[in-house]
Formats: structure tokens, C-alpha cells, sequence
């Protein structure tokens, strides 16, 4: 009795911190809003378009081989990726200070996404001269930000640790905003200070995920996943741990393959065919890493990345007869990474 009554009032507990918690969101945009009327120019808040609801979208599938429905089938190239693969922010409408619209049952986050999207847009608007606003009650209120991230990011790990099919573009857009709102200089200090293990957590959830997954179906899963995690890594304060967490888990795999190519016993096949999913999010960060021109940020002073280049040349040619497809992405891998770190050299050779 004693027990079933504890759960009913952490139940209640927690549901009265959310719905301070939406408080807190309103009361801090309110304030910003306040400022940008003030300022006279109101209808720069009422430019943006009215979006189509992502929480009840499910994204299309691809076709796996397996046999779905006619509903499910969809061409991939049909699918806005400019949402998942860019931080540029999408239009939304002004949140309604008044009266908050409740958010979906089945989608209780989307209330924290709207708040971090309308700030985000609000800060867009004021960066680039469009509005005029007052966000020192932001460095005020730092908390209501971060917590509200952490919110998000608990349920995204929630998700994603049994991720459902079809896909909702809710949780697409949701990742999007994460890095958006990280790739922002003013609100990732805000955030990283409270959420910097959690979104270590949330990392390492994709990453199993794309490892871990088994089912027959498991290729649609691992494309949204890596995708997420591709997202993530366009931000440049996440990406040097993301490269470090995949590299860490190739050179893991790649020792235990080098073993068991000594002794001739048997591996496992699902793990060998999901870890071609993290040479791909490798190579797409990586690619990234060196367009933007950030190579120092991932330098030869991480471990992983030492471990894989000291063991390149050894590993390719011990396993290219037994695993040729494998060695083959390692040695592609292996050209990114030395031309990374022959970047690096060429720069520090510079006066």
C-alpha cells in the first residue's frame, strides 16, 4: 500500500513539475515578446507560415524487401530531408501567450520543442536586424532553457531506445532543433552546462541502436538513427565527440575481427553488416569536418583516432583476404582522417 501510494505521488509530482516547468517557458517568452513590442515592430512575430503538424507525420519508408502495406511504401526521395539535414530553422507560428493549446497525448514533448523553436526563431529574427528584442532576461532565466532541453533530450532517449516504425518526423525535428539550439554560441552555454552528460547519453542510445538492432527491418531503422546522428554532428561542439564514440567502436570491432581471424571461429554477421552504418555517419562528419575547415577540433591528439592510424596499414592487410568489403571502408576511412591530419600539419607548420 505504502509503495502503490509513493507511486501515485511521484506521478503527481512529476506532472506538477512539467506543467511548472510550461510556466516557466511562457513566462520567459512572454517577457521577450513584451520587449519586441515595445520596440514597435509586433509583426515580425506574425511573419512566419503556419506549419504542418509533425507529431502525428510519419515519415516514408524505404523498401527493405520485406512487405509492407501500400500505405507504407514511399519513394525516399520524396522526403523533405532539408529539415534533418540543415540547421537552417523552419517558420512557425508565434506561440499563443494567453492560452497554451495542450499538447498530443501521445506526444507530451512537443510542448518543450515548440518553446525551444520559437526561441530559436525569435534569436534568428533579432541576429539578423529583423526584430528588435530583449534577451537579457534569457541569461536571467538560463534555467527554464535547460531544463526544457533536458526534458527533450530524456525523451528522445526514451524513444530511440526501442525506436517504433513508421518514423514520426516529430522526432527528426526534434534532433534538428537539439543541434540548432547547441550550434547557437549564447544558448549552448546555457545548455551544455546542465545537459553535456545526457546528451553523452543520448548519443551513445543512437549509437547502440544502429548496433544493436536485429529485427528484419532493422535498415530503416539504422537510416533514420545514422541520420540523427549526422544531424547532431553538423554542430561543431558535438561533432569531435561523435567521431571519437564511432571511431571507438570501429577499433573495437576491428580487433575482435582481427582475432577472429587468427583462430578461423565464426562472428557475428548482424554486427558486421550494422557497423557499415557507422563508417557512413563517419564519413559524412568527417567530410563535413573538412568543408567547414575545423580540422584542429578533431586533431591527432585524440586516442581513438591514433589507435586507427597507428593500426591502418597492419589491419587492411591482415583482413583484406577474409573481410574485403570491411578493409575496404577502413581504408577509405583511413584516407579522410590522414588527409585531416595533413591539414593539421601544413597548419601548424604555417608562421
Amino acid at each position: 500500500m505504502v509503495s502503490g501510494q509513493e507511486s501515485k505521488w511521484r506521478s503527481k509530482a512529476e506532472a506538477l513539475e512539467a506543467e511548472v516547468l510550461q510556466l516557466r517557458q511562457k513566462l520567459l517568452l512572454s517577457r521577450i515578446y513584451s520587449g519586441s513590442f515595445k520596440s514597435g515592430d509586433p509583426s515580425s512575430l506574425l511573419q512566419a507560415q503556419e506549419p504542418r503538424s509533425s507529431e502525428n507525420t510519419s515519415a516514408p519508408l524505404e523498401d527493405s524487401g520485406c512487405d509492407l502495406s501500400c500505405e507504407q511504401r514511399s519513394d525516399l526521395s520524396e522526403m523533405p530531408w532539408h529539415s534533418v539535414e540543415s540547421c537552417t530553422p523552419t517558420p512557425f507560428p508565434p506561440l499563443p501567450i494567453g492560452k497554451s493549446h495542450p499538447a498530443a497525448p501521445e506526444n507530451p514533448l512537443s510542448s518543450h520543442m515548440r518553446f525551444l523553436q520559437h526561441l530559436l526563431e525569435l534569436k534568428n529574427l533579432t541576429d539578423s536586424g529583423s526584430l528588435k528584442t530583449d534577451f537579457s532576461h534569457l541569461e536571467n532565466d538560463s534555467s527554464t532553457v535547460s531544463d526544457s532541453v533536458f526534458q527533450l533530450l530524456d525523451g528522445l532517449i526514451t524513444f530511440y531506445r526501442k525506436p517504433k516504425l513508421p518514423f514520426s518526423r516529430f522526432w527528426t525535428e526534434a534532433v534538428d532543433t537539439l543541434a540548432r539550439l547547441i550550434s547557437d554560441g549564447n544558448l549552448s552555454n546555457h545548455i551544455l552546462k546542465k545537459c553535456s552528460k545526457k546528451l553523452e547519453e543520448f548519443e551513445k542510445t543512437l549509437l547502440q541502436v544502429i548496433l544493436r538492432t536485429s529485427h528484419i527491418n532493422r535498415f530503416q531503422v539504422q537510416h533514420y538513427v545514422s541520420q540523427s546522428l549526422v544531424t547532431l554532428g553538423r554542430c561543431s561542439l558535438l561533432r569531435k565527440s561523435i567521431i571519437s564514440l564511432l571511431l571507438s567502436e570501429v577499433n573495437s570491432f576491428t580487433d575482435d575481427l582481427g582475432s577472429i581471424n587468427q583462430v578461423q571461429a565464426s562472428y557475428d554477421a548482424t554486427r558486421y553488416e550494422n557497423v557499415f552504418s557507422v563508417f557512413w555517419v563517419l564519413e559524412q562528419l568527417l567530410q563535413k569536418e573538412t568543408e567547414e575547415g575545423n580540422i584542429s577540433s578533431i586533431g591527432h591528439e585524440d586516442q581513438e583516432i591514433k589507435k586507427f592510424l597507428q593500426k591502418h596499414d597492419e589491419t587492411i592487410f591482415q583482413l583484406s583476404d577474409a573481410f574485403p568489403l570491411f578493409t575496404f571502408y577502413l581504408w577509405r576511412l583511413g584516407i579522410l582522417l590522414n588527409s585531416v591530419e595533413v591539414e593539421i600539419s601544413e597548419n601548424n607548420s604555417l608562421p
